[in-house]
C-alpha cells in the first residue's frame, strides 16, 4: 500500500493533492504557533511549509517537463 502511495505522489496530481494538504496543516501549526508562542509549532510549520514547496516545485516541473 505504502508503494502505491509512493506511486501516486509522483503524478501530477499526487503532488498537487499533496502540496494542498501540507499547506492546510502548515496553516495549523502556523496558527497554533501564533496563538501559543511555542517555538515547536513554528518548527512544525517551517517543516510542512518545506514539503509543500518541494512539492509544488516537483509539480511545476512536471507540467513544464511534459509540455517539452
Amino acid at each position: 500500500m505504502i508503494e502505491q502511495l509512493n506511486k501516486w505522489h509522483k503524478t501530477r496530481l499526487g503532488l498537487f493533492v499533496f502540496a494542498l494538504i501540507e499547506l492546510a496543516i502548515t496553516y495549523g501549526f502556523a496558527s497554533l504557533a501564533i496563538d501559543r508562542g511555542n517555538f515547536l509549532w513554528y518548527i512544525l510549520a517551517l517543516i510542512f511549509l518545506v514539503g509543500t514547496l518541494q512539492n509544488l516545485v516537483r509539480l511545476i516541473k512536471e507540467l513544464f517537463h511534459a509540455n517539452s
